[in-house]
């Protein structure tokens, strides 16, 4: 009985030491996985912690047809005070051989999570705002399933 006991415990530290204390997580589907440069992701927030540390990162799903070894996007953040920052981001989605980076697991279809920002600080706290635009030359753009965005506590 005792090997049940040990397994159970050695399970429990492992999943708890794989939670990442998400602060704030959000996705956008893309509808037919064609990304329109009007289709924005909007996601919405509060933040009271203006102490702590926070990553910020991009979920993208993209499928096998998808053109490009990368995705352009334009991120904008408003502040619960109205001001605006605004960021370009290249997110890598292919190595030059045509290998995608993400994590495959349904059909063809590769979850990637990309580093935005790291061990920031918020300011303010209140009400923010994240704008994110595909920011490529092809309008409407195919391959792009889901755009996410996740907020977590810096390690």
């Amino acid at each position: 009985m005792k090997p049940f006991y040990l397994s159970i415990f050695l399970l429990s530290i492992l999943f708890s030491s794989c939670s990442d204390e998400a602060v704030y997580e959000g996705n956008k589907v893309i509808e037919n996985g064609i990304w329109d440069g009007q289709n924005v992701a909007v996601f919405e927030f509060d933040i009271m912690d203006t102490v702590n540390l926070h990553d910020f990162f991009l979920d993208i799903r993209n499928g096998e047809e998808y053109e490009f070894s990368n995705l352009n996007v334009f991120i904008e953040m408003e502040f619960p005070n109205g001001k605006l920052a605004v960021d370009t981001l290249e997110c890598p989605m292919a190595d030059e051989l045509g290998n995608w980076y993400g994590k495959g697991g349904l059909g063809d279809l590769y979850d990637n999570r990309i580093i935005y920002k790291s061990k920031k600080q918020f300011p303010i706290a209140g009400h923010y705002k994240v704008s994110i635009h595909q920011g490529m030359r092809v309008n409407p753009l195919p391959g792009i399933y889901d755009i996410g965005f996740r907020l977590s506590k810096s390690k």
